[in-house]
This record gives structure tokens, sequence and C-alpha cells, in this order.
């Protein structure tokens, strides 16, 4: 009982997370507000595919991809670093892919100010979670804040759909 307390109260003890919670809940509004536009303003087929029921899919992959990235980053760069010291040919594939894929966020500076501001969200909550002294391992921290960050984004998407579109 006393441990279901002390993880209930860890929020307000750690107030990042809190920040986290709002910011992801601002991702989820944000993203409630632009799916029926990118829809309104597709094109083509794939277009209309992206952003009709793939849109929700894609843009939580995107945030749990940046969660996991920022909560577990010395497994990561530690398994990257063994891989591209492997062969040349797999440092260029990495690299390529990495570049690429930095290309195609800096091309839509939108989604990359949405990814680097979840980013600086996700890192402060680690650092205040660390600040307390609870450091668990690096998949259940990952685990942890994902459904945390996935939870803001539902409210946000849900508080978007209860206003009816005030917010925007």
């Amino acid at each position: 009982m006393r441990a279901l307390l002390a993880l209930l109260l860890l929020p307000l003890r750690a107030p990042m997370l809190l920040v986290l919670l709002m910011v992801s809940g601002y991702l989820g509004l944000h993203w409630a507000d632009v799916a029926p536009q990118l829809l309104a303003q597709a094109s083509t087929p794939l277009q209309e595919q992206l952003a009709g029921p793939w849109f929700w899919p894609l843009q939580s992959l995107q945030a749990l991809i940046v969660v996991v990235f920022c909560a577990m980053p010395d497994v990561l760069l530690r398994e990257l670093s063994e891989l591209m010291a492997a062969s040349k040919a797999l440092t260029l594939v990495v690299t390529l892919l990495i570049v690429i894929a930095g290309g195609l966020y800096l091309l839509h500076l939108a989604v990359l100010s949405e990814v680097l501001v979840l980013a600086s969200a996700v890192l402060l909550a680690r650092l205040d979670l660390i600040r307390l002294r609870i450091m668990p391992a690096p998949w259940l921290a990952s685990l942890a804040l994902s459904s945390w960050v996935l939870l803001g984004i539902v409210v946000g998407r849900q508080l978007q759909h209860r206003l009816g579109g005030y917010l925007a």
C-alpha cells in the first residue's frame, strides 16, 4: 500500500513528469487539430492514407522512438557503436540512414520542433527522477515513460474531441 502511494505521489515529487505529461498532452491536442487539415489537403491516395488511418499510429510511433532513444541512450549508442565497428559497409549504411532521417526532419521544421520539445521534456523528466535517486533498468524506464507520454497524448486528443476544436 505504501509503495502504491509513493508511486501515485511521484509526479508531485518529480514535477518534470507533470511537464512531460503536459507536453505530450499538447502534442495530442495539436495532432488532433492537424489531422483533419492534412486529410483535406491530401492530393494523392498515399497522402490520404497517411493522413487518415495511419496518422495516429505513425505519430505515436514517432513519439515512442523519441522516448526510447531518450530513456536509454547509453544502451542504444553502445549497440550502435558496436554495429558500426563491425564493418565499413554497416558504418556507411547507418550513417546514411541517420543523415536521411535527419534531412527529412529538417525538411519539415514543425515536425523537428515537436521531436526536440518532446525529447527535451523526456530528458528533463529523467533528470528529475535521477535527482530523486530513482534509476530503474533502462527498459523499465523506457516502458514507464512511453506509457506516460502515450497517456498524455490520449488525454490531449480526447480533450480536443470533447471541446470540439475550440482550442484551435
